[in-house]
Parts: structure tokens; sequence; C-alpha cells
């Protein structure tokens, strides 16, 4: 193989390996904690404009779904779980969220600003 293609190998799988972190990058990293079917904190101040990463943690002996159709995400979270939810950039405002098997109780919102 010639230095030209050893070159363009070299690059190419550089590049295959860089992609998915490309694909995930994110501005900031927050955490819910789901414990006694409430989300805490029940509000998460993020920046606006930013990709964010929520570990949503799972404390409680029974599934959560995490659930907001103002952020057009659906999350089960496992019972005594983790997940992770990618959100953003965002336009700065309050964007509601839910337990979807416990909303009496499972209340967020997340504000950008």
């Amino acid at each position: 193989m010639g230095y030209l293609a050893r070159q363009l190998v070299r690059y190419l799988l550089l590049f295959a390996v860089s992609v998915p972190a490309l694909a995930y990058a994110t501005d900031g990293d927050y955490t819910l904690v789901i414990e006694n079917h409430r989300f805490q904190p029940e509000s998460l101040l993020v920046p606006a404009g930013k990709k964010i990463r929520i570990a949503v943690e799972n404390r409680d002996a029974t599934a959560e779904e995490f659930e907001s159709h103002d952020l057009n995400r659906e999350k089960v979270i496992p019972a005594n779980g983790k997940a992770m939810i990618f959100i953003g950039p965002l336009e700065p405002g309050r964007y509601p969220f839910i337990g979807e098997f416990n909303e009496k109780t499972a209340q967020g919102t997340i504000v950008a600003q």
C-alpha cells in the first residue's frame, strides 16, 4: 500500500472514530433524580441555545417514564435504573415534563435562559 493510501486509511479511521462523539457532543451535563415518585430538582435551570444531556436516575422500585410534549421526548427509566436524555439547543422558556406513570406527583420543568 502506498503512502497516500495509508494516509487516506488513517484519516478515514480517525473520522469514523470521531463521528459518534460529535453526534452526542453536549455543552452541559445535568442530573434528575426520581425518588418517591417525584423529580428532584423539580425545576432544572439550563442555558438557552446549548445542547445538554440529562442523566435521569430512578431510585424507586418501579419504572417511570420521562415525558415532555414540549421537548418531544419520551424515555422509560427502569426501576433502580438510569437513562440519558439529550435535548437542545432550546429557546429561552419553560419546558414542562412529567413522569407519565405517576403524573400527580412526578412533575417538573426545564427552564432555559
